[in-house]
């Protein structure tokens, strides 16, 4: 049935209930119909969201968003959504949910209906698909669609938890995205200058340290903010999303837990997959190197590899370092149990350094996502007999953490073995010198992006 230029019937089962039925006819305020933005609403502060993306383009194309769960992707899809009906008026936007799509014909047959739901007169048409990695293969739905002539004239923006299915999924639409600038984004944790709006008044100059706990997880950071301590539901729910999704591929809940205790044992030091499938009871390399990689696709644990100074390359072969570059992950599996910046500062020092070392990585991801850089999860460590440096970057920057002070006596060969080279130091000190640069922690996350290699690092 067709209302003033629009369909109501909205055809297939699927896609006939309140939400897109109230999208077509511009009834948006219907109560109960945003219960996340309801939710929202009632909090008594809520925090910005930057991950690169500041405004949906009007243009139609494919916007893919890869995000890890619990950290505010759905409630910004839904703010989004709302947002297109208010500016563009009643049948411009519409909602599917990967998770109540059976398989990739339920998926097309869901995009299909709604392609031809949109009001006759809508300048604007989008269709935002929340969660489209529960849909093995979606990008068959895509591809079909689109192939048929359909959805030529929608922003078609889509969401998921699983990086890997995503990006695959994207690289396999070659021509069907549009004439986008930008197509792919990653749904970043909190930045810290949103944290610190919020968070200053109660943590002062710890606030840093209450960040780095909060992992940029919007649901820790308000019970920091609020308590002073993260709720043990909070961190439940993390572990139920990587349990869910690990073990949802056959993969053995006993065997990550073993695999997540290994990461805090060999935490800061490099263990090659042999020795790491050995601690964690795995029968081979392979198995573990598995589990490592489904870690990395719901964006929650990176390998950084052996940087090979002379090469400018990364050896795959040699052992790696395991950092958490979703922290608010390595708080729901810490044996520690860490819920709060006292009982942080109360690990012995040991702990302490390995903890300091993910949260410079966790930065270093975000930034380089951020930014827009070509393989953001591309990290790696330098070593000699000698010396180390925790961290050489995607794009060749060094970067060392230091729990406590540093000085730059302590990094006196450093244009010796890097000639031109710099060298960015995160401890408790501040200094600069033609080669070294040392920063607090603090300074390091509020500061941005690295670039210390082209001496480009913001002072």
């Amino acid at each position: 049935m067709q209302v003033n230029g629009y369909n109501v019937n909205l055809v297939n089962n699927m896609n006939v209930n309140p939400l897109n039925q109230a999208l077509a006819l511009g009834e948006i305020d219907r109560p109960g119909l945003w219960p996340r933005l309801e939710a929202l609403e009632q909090r008594p502060f809520a925090f910005d969201i930057d991950f690169g993306l500041g405004e949906l383009p009007v243009a139609p194309g494919i916007i893919v968003i890869r995000g890890a769960r619990q950290f505010g992707k759905s409630t910004w899809l839904d703010t989004e959504l709302k947002g297109t009906i208010e500016a563009f008026g009643k049948g411009s936007a519409f909602y599917l949910n990967g998770d109540d799509c059976a398989d990739v014909n339920d998926l097309w047959n869901g995009l299909r209906d709604l392609d031809n739901s949109f009001a006759a007169d809508a300048k604007i048409r989008r269709i935002f698909v929340d969660e489209i990695t529960a849909v093995k293969g979606w990008e068959k739905a895509v591809k079909r669609l689109w192939d048929a002539g359909g959805i030529r004239k929608v922003l078609l923006v889509t969401t998921g938890s699983n990086a890997r299915d995503l990006r695959r999924g994207s690289e396999r639409l070659p021509g069907r995205k549009g004439q986008l600038l930008r197509t792919d984004f990653v749904f970043l944790p909190l930045s810290y200058a949103s944290f610190a709006s919020h968070a200053r008044k109660r943590f002062k100059e710890k606030t840093w340290l209450a960040y780095m706990l909060s992992g940029g997880s919007p649901a820790l950071a308000l019970d920091l903010v609020q308590f002073g301590s993260i709720a043990p539901a909070s961190l439940q729910v993390i572990r139920d999303w990587i349990m869910g999704d690990v073990v949802g591929t056959g993969r053995s809940r006993i065997f990550l837990t073993h695999l997540m205790r290994a990461f805090f044992r060999f935490g800061g030091t490099s263990v090659g997959y042999n020795k790491l499938a050995r601690e964690s009871g795995f029968a081979n390399n392979t198995v573990a190197a598995g589990y490592v990689e489904q870690l990395s696709d719901l964006l929650a644990v990176l390998p950084a590899w052996a940087y090979e100074a002379e090469k400018k390359a990364f050896n795959l072969k040699k052992p790696a370092r395991f950092h958490f570059v979703n922290l608010a992950v390595a708080l729901a599996f810490s044996p520690l149990a860490i819920r709060s910046v006292g009982e942080f500062e109360a690990l012995p020092n040991s702990d302490q350094s390995i903890w300091l070392e993910w949260f410079v990585a966790f930065h270093l991801w975000r930034e380089a996502n951020l930014q827009n850089v070509e393989n953001p999860e591309k990290l790696g460590f330098w070593q000699s007999r000698d010396n180390e440096i925790d961290f050489v970057d995607a794009e060749g920057n060094f970067v060392e953490v230091k729990r406590g002070r540093a000085g730059p006596l302590d990094f006196g060969w450093f244009p010796r073995v890097f000639p031109g080279g710099t060298l960015t130091v995160i401890s408790n000190s501040r200094f600069t010198t033609n080669s070294v640069t040392g920063l607090t922690f603090e300074d390091f996350i509020s500061a941005g992006k690295v670039s210390g290699s082209s001496g480009r690092y913001p002072t």
